[in-house]
């Protein structure tokens, strides 16, 4: 017999709907264009063919439709890895779990999930205006450690980070998941490659001192001399660890690729950058 799941595990509105998202099963592809800024939703979907679903709570939008024949969707996120815990969650649970009934459904539905995003250059070889791919997504947030996950973090290269940048015991403890290899290929091809660090906030864990001292105030450029079997970090956000790892974990297939709007290391700021973006959601349009 199946486990039902609760429904304090495992929230619904009250059509049936998940919770968070908003969304029946037939209202997800299994392409899934995974976006922070809700503006970027319309944006993308408006380069589609058609679009079908347009559903909405709170800062998360979804808009579900086809593009040259491909049936895809497009969901903002929010910042940080605790939304993307909430999002992937979620959606992993309308492409696999019964809302009706709260059981497991047979089979599996495995979606296609690329992260589009700005992100700050931490290599001062990667201009403003580029595309970076994540090969592997290094998680400070801690995030996947509330997972079983040991079997799926690549535990050689964040002993190799945690030695290099002598990791104080304090932070979280740093974790590592690659991209999907076929979504690699496929769709960033021709992008610059690299280890992206997903921090869990946008100042002082990225190493910003505005007016707050840092506690740590040489961990970047520690960071930015980090190289592992020729894989050298790339660049800084905050969403691509916890989507590499609970896309895993899930059964799923997951790539991050951004825009670079900064370099951390020459201090350069790309002011104008939405035509790039356009470019890059076109690309990945084209090839995912």
């Amino acid at each position: 017999m199946k486990k039902t799941i609760p429904a304090s595990e495992l929230p619904l509105q009250s059509d049936g709907a998940i919770y968070h998202l908003n969304l029946h099963p037939e209202e997800l592809a299994d392409n899934v264009l995974l976006v922070g800024d809700p503006g970027r939703v319309a944006m993308i979907s408006g380069m589609f063919d058609t679009v079908d679903v347009r559903k909405q709570n709170r800062e998360l939008i979804t808009h579900t439709g086809t593009y040259k024949g491909k049936r895809i969707s497009v969901i903002s996120t929010g910042m940080g890895p605790d939304n993307i815990d909430i999002v992937l969650n979620e959606l992993d649970a309308v492409a696999n779990i019964d809302l009706a009934t709260r059981t497991l459904r047979d089979g599996h539905r495995a979606l296609n999930l690329v992260r589009i995003g700005t992100s700050g250059a931490l290599n001062p070889d990667i201009e403003c205006g580029g595309f970076v791919a994540s090969a592997f997504g290094l998680g400070i947030d801690g995030v996947l450690h509330y997972y079983d996950t040991e079997d799926l973090i690549r535990e050689d290269l964040v002993e190799a980070f945690v030695q290099h940048t002598g990791w104080s015991s304090r932070l979280p403890y740093p974790y590592c998941m690659p991209a999907s290899p076929v979504l690699l290929d496929r769709v960033a091809f021709d992008m610059a490659k690299g280890i992206t660090i997903s921090a869990p906030g946008f100042f002082g864990p990225q190493g910003r001192e505005v007016r707050a001292k840092l506690k740590y105030p040489e961990l970047n450029r520690k960071i930015e001399t980090f190289d592992f079997q020729g894989n050298k970090v790339t660049n800084m956000e905050m969403e691509c660890s916890a989507i590499y790892g609970l896309g895993s974990l899930l059964g799923h297939h997951p790539l991050t690729v951004c825009l670079i709007i900064a370099n951390r290391v020459t201090g350069k700021f790309l002011d104008s950058y939405h035509g790039r973006m356009e470019e890059l959601c076109h690309t990945v349009l084209e090839r995912i």
